[in-house]
C-alpha cells in the first residue's frame, strides 16, 4: 500500500511524463481496417501499443476482446517471453500502433518497459485477488452460477490486454497510460 492507502499495482506511473516520451519515441505503424496486425501462432519478437484506432482480438477463432482505448498494448508476452502470439489481433477501422523491439526495451527503452511490467503486474494482482475470491466461494458452497461467474471474472483478467479492453461481464481495464 502507498501512505494515502492506493495499493501499489493499481496506482498510475510515478512518471508519466516519462513514459509519453519514451513512447513517443518509438516508430509507428499504420494499418487499414481488417488487417491483422499480430497472427496467433506466429513470432515477431515485437509488442505493439495502441495509438489510436480499434481492434479484435481472437484467439483460437474466438474473439475475447475489442480494445478501444489508447495504451492498451500487444504481444507483450510473445516478445518478452520469446513465443508464438496467442492470439490474432486484428484492426476494426484505420489504425496506429507505437512499435517496440523486446530485445531494444530491454536495453534502451526501461519506461516503456516499466509501463509493460506494470501492466503484466497489474494483471496478476487482479487475477489472484479473483481466484481468492473464487477459492471463497468454493469454501462456502456457492452455487454452480456463482462459481462460474468468478471463473469467468478470473479468465478476464488473465487475458486483459491492458487498457481499453472489452469483454462480456469483465469491463474495462485499468488505463496507466491516461
Amino acid at each position: 500500500m502507498s501512505e494515502s492507502g492506493t495499493p501499489a499495482a493499481t496506482r498510475p506511473l510515478d512518471d508519466n511524463a516519462a513514459l509519453q516520451r519514451a513512447v513517443a519515441a518509438l516508430p509507428v505503424w499504420a494499418y487499414e481496417a481488417g488487417a491483422t496486425v499480430l497472427a496467433e501462432g506466429t513470432r515477431t519478437g515485437r509488442l505493439l501499443i495502441l495509438k489510436q484506432g480499434s481492434v479484435c482480438v481472437v484467439a483460437g477463432g474466438i474473439e475475447i476482446a475489442r480494445v478501444v482505448e489508447p495504451g492498451a498494448v500487444f504481444g507483450e508476452l510473445s516478445a518478452l517471453l520469446d513465443q508464438p502470439h496467442g492470439a490474432d489481433v486484428r484492426t476494426l477501422e484505420a489504425c496506429e500502433f507505437y512499435a517496440a523491439d523486446a530485445a531494444v526495451l530491454l536495453t534502451q527503452q526501461p519506461a516503456v518497459l516499466l509501463y509493460v511490467a506494470t501492466l503484466l503486474a497489474r494483471r496478476l494482482d487482479l487475477a489472484n485477488r479473483g481466484l481468492v475470491e473464487l477459492k471463497g466461494e468454493l469454501a462456502a458452497g456457492a452455487s454452480p452460477g456463482v462459481v462460474r461467474s468468478a471463473l469467468g471474472k478470473v479468465e478476464g483478467l488473465l487475458s486483459s490486454i491492458g487498457a481499453g479492453y472489452i469483454r462480456a461481464g469483465a469491463g474495462p481495464s485499468i488505463n496507466l497510460f491516461a
